[in-house]
């Protein structure tokens, strides 16, 4: 499991040979120094940089870049060696940005080499440096660890490596500078919007309360979540978002990406080739962006395309919307200390002398407000263009619930790679929408809250209406997922204890796409989830003893989706405990759990629902801004996928798929 850590946070390494993989919003250099027991670099000749990049056991990058990878063996570091620190610059005199507030947070992973990450730390905080520590590998005890430090320097690279009683640290920071410039035509320039050529690499965005967070506003997009797949990112995740918040799937054995870790085959695909090039966009008149193209991302075929387009737009609109919070709030930084600087000078009180400082301060800052907000406007037309022409060519799977290609639908011959569970946005971007994609298998169930969200309207004051909400999105999202899964793949299972969703688990019901009609009472409850209990413990022994064949004749092998309405009514403590036990081991060998419910209400369990809380993908059934992005820190707004008022799409698809699965079974 990815540990997410925070500043100080330390986490143990369970290997030696490892990947420091870096992501940051401008080109960057990266170095290393070693250091002794006593915490003391010996000289220049224990500084990794560009202009030397091996030392024994290290490597770093000869260029500066927006993405690094540093290549580390901590057996090969020599004895004396109890510390290895990650630095982090940007590069004087080649025009870059000249300090770290004013592009996204990097973002720094250990991985192994395989591309499995081991801990992730976003440095956020960042303002006037342009220096920082982002973390170091240090021995404990005869084992190494891994810890976030994050300490930056506003006077650059000198001031750190004199922070670390390096001798003529000046001296060695200008040869550092003078090297990268060197190589400035070899450095790789972050990316650009509407560049899709890059492999994303899946971040995790995951909810602010109850979820861990990934891959993402996609959960981010840890688990599956939703988040931003990006090279120049983090990966998350989740997600994704999720979000979330990493997406996990299980996708074919090839060797990792050359910017993630994160394999973006289509699932199923055994190939060690790399997938194609993005389709060439048409070209620009001189002076004028890129025109968007849909599917101009890399990719084995038009859905993986696209799909990784979708995270490259979430990417580039979290990038914009960050820089442009950040000059933001270096504006309002300015204005508060040249007006405290006005107030402190007793002179500036007297005549027209302080009323003209203080003018002179709001208009530098009505200055750089205006430009960061011509800068993002440009940035948000843009991706506007592209989401224009990308919905459109979106497959069902990926599209809203109004797109055209629903109306066309036909039930699948294979699963899709992922699945859209809404839409983001932000404040600054409204309205402009980046769909929120998971990845599939399901790797986290989804809660869905029918409680009172901190930005509910007045339109749903009545917790009648909103818990009847809540049960259509899940009705909404489990038919979508019914649609995407080939016929006899997918099976839905409904618990009702009260028989209180009748009317929202109609067209369900009505269409015969359920595996059995929901189940009431507490007989129903201890009947469905005994039943699935089993189905996973007959799963986990056959995958473990190498029986699959030893499974029973009849046994559905397809993925599994529990929807439980209005709990906890109906459950005692054991079946909490079944449900934990479901939410925990289900997903790996498909059954998954879709809770609809009330957070407050079921508080009553206290520890003992909180895991079952934590293990879950949080979503609501109203707009709300709680899907956290742990790359940057937004809290991305989340829109559910709801049907349109008065379309009868969702009747006409789950009937598709009734017929399909009758046809299937005979």
């Amino acid at each position: 499991m990815t540990a997410e850590l925070v500043r100080g946070q330390n986490h143990p390494l369970p290997q030696s040979r490892l990947e420091i993989r870096v992501s940051a919003g401008a080109p960057i250099v990266a170095c290393a120094t070693l250091s002794d027991e006593n915490g003391k670099v010996q000289g220049s000749q224990w500084v990794a940089h560009p202009g030397t990049p091996t030392l024994p056991g290290l490597e770093v990058s000869r260029q500066a870049a927006a993405d690094h990878r540093l290549a580390v063996d901590l057996d090969a570091v020599p004895e004396a060696v109890h510390r290895v620190s990650v630095l982090l610059a940007l590069p004087t005199g080649v025009g870059g940005p000249v300090r770290f507030g004013a592009v996204a947070a990097p973002f720094v992973a250990v991985t192994g080499l395989d591309g499995s990450e081991v801990a992730s730390y976003t440095i956020t905080g960042l303002d006037a440096e342009s220096a920082v520590v982002a973390l170091e590998l240090y021995r404990r005890q005869g084992a190494w660890k891994v810890r976030a430090i994050g300490q930056g320097y506003a006077g650059g690279l000198a001031e750190l490596l004199a922070d670390q009683n390096l001798p003529e640290a000046a001296v060695l920071a200008t040869g550092i500078n003078d090297a990268v410039a060197q190589g400035v035509a070899r450095s790789v320039q972050a990316p650009l919007q509407g560049d899709r050529s890059r492999q994303p690499a899946a971040p995790a965005v995951g909810p602010d309360q109850g979820g861990t967070a990934p891959t993402s506003p996609y959960a981010t997009p840890g688990g599956s979540g939703a988040v931003p797949p990006t090279p120049a990112t983090p990966s998350y995740g989740g997600q994704p978002p999720q979000p979330a918040p990493t997406a996990g799937y299980p996708s074919a054995p090839v060797d990792p990406p050359a910017t993630g870790g994160i394999n973006y085959s289509h699932p199923g695909r055994q190939s060690t080739a790399p997938p194609p090039p993005a389709p060439p966009a048409p070209p620009a008149r001189p002076g004028q962006p890129g025109q968007p193209v849909a599917g101009d991302a890399t990719g084995w075929s038009m859905e993986e395309r696209l799909y990784n387009q979708v995270w490259g737009m979430f990417e580039d609109l979290a990038r914009s919307t960050a820089a442009y919070r950040s000059a933001v709030d270096f504006a309002d930084s300015r204005m508060e200390k040249e007006l405290d600087q006005v107030l402190s000078d007793p002179r500036s009180r007297i005549g027209g002398q302080g009323d003209a400082a203080r003018e002179a301060a709001q208009a530098k800052h009505a200055q750089l407000v205006d430009q960061a907000r011509a800068t993002l406007d440009r940035d948000l037309a843009q991706l506007t263009a592209e989401s224009d022409v990308v919905e459109p060519a979106l497959p069902a799977a990926f599209a809203r619930w109004d797109n055209p290609v629903w109306h066309a639908y036909r039930v699948p011959m294979e699963t899709p790679m992922a699945l859209r569970l809404g839409d983001l946005h932000l404040p600054e971007s409204d309205p402009l929408r980046i769909p929120m994609l998971v990845r599939l298998p399901l790797e986290r169930g989804l809660w869905i809250d029918s409680g009172a969200p901190g930005s509910l309207d007045d339109a749903f004051h009545d917790s009648h209406d909103l818990r009847r909400l809540a049960l259509e999105t899940a009705v909404a999202h489990a038919a979508r997922l019914l649609a995407v899964y080939p016929a006899g793949d997918f099976t839905v299972h409904v618990i009702d204890p009260a028989g209180s969703g009748a009317q929202a688990l109609a067209p369900l019901v009505q269409t015969g796409v359920l595996a059995a009609p929901p189940a009431v009472g507490a007989a129903g409850v201890t009947e469905v989830l005994g039943r699935l209990t089993q189905r996973v413990d007959l799963v986990q022994m056959a995958v473990r003893g190498g029986a699959s064949e030893s499974l029973p004749p009849g046994f559905d092998t397809g993925e599994q989706l529990l929807i439980v309405n209005d709990f906890p009514h109906g459950f005692d403590d054991r079946a909490v405990n079944q449900l934990r036990y479901l939410a925990d081991e289900g997903p790996s060998v498909g059954v998954h759990l879709m809770m609809v419910a009330d957070r407050e209400e079921a508080s009553a369990y206290g520890p003992l629902l909180d895991p079952l809380w934590r293990s879950l993908l949080r979503l609501t059934p109203v707009a709300e801004d709680h899907l956290a992005d742990p790359w940057v820190g937004h809290a991305w707004t989340y829109e559910p996928p709801l049907v349109p008022p008065g379309s009868q799409v969702l009747q006409q698809v789950l009937t598709q798929v009734a017929a399909a699965r009758r046809s299937w079974n005979r």
